[in-house]
């Protein structure tokens, strides 16, 4: 078979196995791992707001809730389909950086960071953890190396 399921490659030593997606086993369960934290943490902070929330709260937060609820949610699906669902992660980083660097690091140097704001930069600052659980070389390949479809 031309598939790469099954396969195995020294990595310092140790041998590796690697799924068709040339992505390793142990980073399949790490990016697992990534969407536990994703979806649970998600789900507990998030979630109960949605359900139960009173029209103030619907006004004022209803479609970040809405937003955070549905990234939560959707990250059941790695859980499944850990390599399909790595835009998901990289969304989740990348939008938690425009915060910090446009939005919170002007505020923290101009000493104005009240406690609400500095929630939501320490709520921020805790995506670091799946910084090392992403597969950078697959995302790189993938992603930044290889020919996008074509448009027409």
């Amino acid at each position: 078979m031309g598939s790469m399921a099954g396969s195995s490659f020294s990595a310092g030593g140790a041998a590796a196995r690697t799924t068709e997606t040339g992505v390793s086993l142990f980073r399949l369960y790490t990016l697992r791992v990534s969407y536990l934290i994703l979806s649970l943490g998600l789900g507990i902070e998030i979630w109960p707001a949605v359900i139960h929330h009173t029209s103030r709260v619907a006004a004022a937060h209803g479609i970040q809730l809405g937003l955070l609820a549905g990234i939560g949610a959707t990250a059941v699906l790695g859980l499944r389909y850990p390599v399909q669902m790595l835009p998901l992660l990289l969304f989740e980083l990348i939008w938690k950086a425009i915060y910090l660097i446009a939005f919170g690091l002007p505020l923290w140097s101009a000493h104005e960071v009240d406690a609400a704001t500095a929630e939501d930069i320490q709520a921020c600052l805790m995506a670091v953890i799946f910084v090392p659980l992403i597969p950078w070389r697959y995302v790189f390949v993938h992603y930044v190396l290889r020919r996008g479809d074509r448009w027409k």
